[in-house]
């Protein structure tokens, strides 16, 4: 008979199955596209360094780092998705550094761009940003492509904690994020924010409390949860090195999803349980497993104690 996940049901809403069922069981794929952006908290703007677990090269395939031109990463990126996976739509998704940090008529330059390279196949635009660069304006201009595309903000979290946020030198405050989100509180954008749980200093009860921020915005439809993991070339990195702190083992963090997920709200739809970068960039922690065996690791064991997403979602905050 086989399991559920078998079946393809899982016990929270996951962003495969999203996919397939808005797209009538096409294979939509996103290709990461690299726009050469900064941020402000690395050009001086607000700070120098960037974020201290950064390093972009390691969540940016090497596809993307090595192709001179949008046309030429997004060619690729497609080719590659319908040879390995047999994709049929595309997500152009501006992701490495902050993807609105620039003047919007230079942004419409980059978005129209990219949207107009075999736009008969694309279905979605998603950017990646900071709630700091964010404004009305340029929520203007990613609405104005929602009558031809489906558009997902997304926009990092990391952490609601502002003592967090100022240790990690992420140059904005959690009431910037809250600030954002007001501006697309009636918007047609498709919101996601970004977590980063794992921060030695923060207790499991304190990470539990995400669920509780992120349930009282309507407007967030997807989020993304990320295992805090340390790579060479970031700030962490070399503070890891020199005197490593605890981080989060597959079976721990695995067992902290099982808590949190009954407690997000039930329409929101998960687009990742967990972060992955390059192996020859990681440094901790190893769960010497590929994303596909770490995916599945997890599904059992959600499945395996029947969590169920929304279970203890109450409706208040």
């Amino acid at each position: 008979m086989g399991t559920l996940i078998d079946q393809g049901i899982k016990g929270y809403n996951n962003y495969g199955t999203y996919l397939r069922q808005k797209y009538q069981g096409q294979r939509v794929f996103k290709v990461i596209v690299d726009g050469g952006f900064t941020c402000p908290n690395r050009d001086g703007s607000k700070g120098y360094g960037g974020c201290t677990y950064c390093n972009v090269d390691s969540f940016t395939p090497e596809l993307s780092r090595t192709m001179p031109t949008i046309r030429e990463q997004l060619l690729a990126g497609m080719e590659r998705a319908r040879a390995q996976y047999r994709a049929d739509k595309f997500i152009v998704y501006f992701q490495p550094n902050t993807n609105t940090y620039a003047p919007a008529h230079y942004l419409k330059m980059m978005y129209d761009e990219a949207l107009s390279i075999q736009t008969e196949d694309i279905v979605g635009l998603s950017v990646g940003t900071r709630p700091d660069c964010i404004d009305a304006e340029k929520i203007a201009l990613l609405e104005s492509y929602t009558d031809r595309f489906d558009v997902d903000l997304e926009m990092g979290m990391e952490s609601i904690y502002d003592d967090t946020l100022s240790q990690i030198n992420r140059g904005c405050t959690h009431g910037e994020l809250v600030s954002a989100l007001q501006l697309v509180r009636n918007s047609k954008l498709d919101v996601c924010v970004h977590t980063i749980f794992g921060f030695p200093w923060e207790t499991r009860e304190q990470m539990l409390a995400y669920a509780h921020e992120i349930n009282r915005f309507p407007q967030i439809r997807f989020v993304k949860f990320h295992h805090l993991h340390i790579v060479e070339g970031s700030i962490m990195g070399v503070k890891y090195k020199r005197e490593p702190f605890q981080l989060f083992s597959l079976e721990a963090y695995t067992d902290f999803l099982c808590e949190l997920i009954p407690m997000i709200r039930p329409d929101i739809t998960i687009q990742r349980l967990f972060g992955i970068s390059d192996w020859d960039l990681l440094i901790a922690p190893n769960w010497g497993l590929n994303k596909s065996a770490i995916q599945t690791y997890m599904d059992k064991e959600i499945e395996r104690r029947g969590v169920v997403q929304g279970s203890a979602y109450t409706g208040s905050v």
